[in-house]
């Protein structure tokens, strides 16, 4: 101990430096990590928000996240759920405020490509959404391991395909962004059994954004060069779902994808 000062004194001393050291982290990492996964995967296509635009989250649980389905307004919270698309929904808003954005969350837990398709009319056309958001596939691959389905990596393309295909016939003038399903290894649900057979998963996606034009968002070159930062399961609770500071690295590396 120095003299002249107490236990306490250097007690607080320490988490003061921890605590300034992570605020730090924290304040520099998500852009940078944002940037370094982006770099990677240049050239990338940025969307314009438009006035009164109407953005339109899909997909499954990641989307989902705590939404709750009673509720429809948009920019509401309980409607927009507590995940990334709430963290995004909240930077657009604060960011575009002069846009008068109309942001909404219709993702549902477990759902793949084929049962967005069943649900697509109500759940996406007839709301007539400017900007659709997808993010899909993770439970075409994962349910194949966990739950007797069938699909393969060509259901999975195909049914992409016609998805985006049937979008683009019905909305012409949407703009599109497409989320790469992206995995952890060695947290719980994710181990070296999901590999390589999952990557192609994520190429299919990249390869439909190709396809029909759409923003590319790389989540897992982001999670990736977020592993240099922190351990996997700082970034997800599972493999699959983001954690807290998972879901803020997500909406960051969204609203990369976008300018006013």
């Amino acid at each position: 101990m120095v003299y002249g000062q107490s236990t306490t004194t250097m007690s607080n001393r320490r988490n003061f430096i921890k605590n300034a050291a992570i605020g730090t982290m924290a304040s520099l990492s998500m852009p940078s990590i944002v940037s370094a996964a982006f770099a990677k995967s240049a050239p990338y296509k940025k969307v314009t928000l438009q006035q009164n635009d109407i953005v339109l989250f899909q997909g499954d649980s990641i989307t989902e996240w705590g939404r709750d389905k009673n509720k429809s307004a948009p920019n509401d919270f309980g409607a927009l759920g507590s995940g990334y698309v709430l963290l995004t929904a909240s930077g657009l808003l604060r960011e575009y405020a002069d846009k008068q954005l109309l942001i909404s969350n219709k993702g549902i837990s477990g759902n793949k490509v084929f049962q967005l398709a069943d649900r697509w009319d109500t759940d996406a056309l007839t709301m007539k959404p400017n900007v659709l958001s997808i993010m899909v596939g993770v439970n075409d691959y994962w349910h194949t391991v966990t739950s007797g389905y069938k699909g393969t990596i060509e259901t999975y393309r195909t049914d992409y395909h016609k998805l985006l295909d049937r979008t683009k016939q019905a909305l012409p003038n949407v703009k599109l962004i497409i989320g790469e399903p992206f995995a952890i290894k060695g947290v719980k649900a994710v181990d070296d059994s999901w590999y390589p057979a999952f990557d192609a998963y994520r190429e299919a996606a990249r390869k439909a954004a190709d396809d029909f034009g759409a923003a590319f968002i790389p989540y897992q070159a982001v999670m990736d060069e977020a592993m240099n930062h922190a351990a996997a399961d700082y970034w997800s609770i599972d493999g699959v779902h983001p954690s807290v500071a998972g879901a803020a690295l997500m909406a960051h590396a969204w609203q990369e994808t976008v300018k006013g």
